[in-house]
């Protein structure tokens, strides 16, 4: 379990959507210091935040926040986007994007902060899945985060002996952004931050912040059928 409370916190996308929502919350905690990472850090608007400007693709720019931010004792891979879409008609650099930002910067980012997290005494880990990790409606963007979950597996266990946890969020549709043009019930960002800094607070290995999150976890074990209604037409 790791507390919110005094904890120094770098959460990347931390400008808008539920990264912004998750550093309010953290200073809503009483979190002691929160780093905010976007592209340009000029839009990230919490008074309290400190701003670092950060590519999650680029090495040397995941190296460069964390040579700024050495007294980070958690790390909130947020970022991500969805790029691609269809594996027959997106183009074949699209589809590596996504993986770039969904998967691979993740894993940066984590190999970058976890040592700088064990050196500070041991903390957590909190990456940002979707509830398309479980399903393939969504061709590209789905598989990029069927893998981070996978990446997020086997990192709880690699890091379990390191001190440090590591929890999984699942969420749906969030109103945020990235959905402004779905039609479709939507998570409030404030909901979802509050439920995931309750997973990291009670070391939750997941947390699943929706109840369509909760009815597709609930459904992996069942027939094919059962996730793809399509499938039996």
């Amino acid at each position: 379990m790791t507390a919110i409370k005094d904890a120094v916190v770098l959460v990347t996308g931390g400008s808008r959507g539920i990264g912004k929502a998750l550093v309010e919350e953290l200073y809503a905690r009483g979190a002691g210091k929160v780093y905010a990472t976007a592209r340009d850090p000029r839009t990230v608007t919490h008074p309290d935040a400190i701003a670092l400007a950060l590519e999650v693709t680029d090495p040397d720019s995941v190296a460069a926040a964390a040579a700024q931010a050495q007294d980070v004792t958690a790390l909130i891979n947020n970022a991500g986007a969805s790029v691609g879409g269809s594996f027959l008609d997106t183009s074949v650099a699209d589809v590596r994007r996504e993986f770039e930002i969904n998967f691979y910067g993740p894993l940066l980012m984590t190999r970058a902060f976890a040592p700088i997290i064990e050196r500070n005494g041991g903390g957590h880990i909190l990456n940002v899945h979707s509830v398309l990790s479980w399903l393939g409606n969504a061709g590209s963007y789905s598989a990029s985060k069927a893998a981070l979950w996978q990446q997020t597996n086997s990192l709880r266990l690699e890091l379990l002996p390191r001190g440090i946890a590591v929890t999984g969020l699942h969420v749906g549709y969030v109103d945020t952004d990235l959905t402004a043009r779905i039609d479709e019930p939507k998570a409030k960002p404030r909901d979802v931050a509050a439920l995931a800094l309750d997973g990291i607070e009670a070391g939750a290995h997941e947390v699943l912040a929706d109840d369509i999150s909760r009815q597709v976890k609930a459904g992996l074990s069942a027939e094919l059928a059962a996730l793809y209604p399509q499938l039996t037409h």
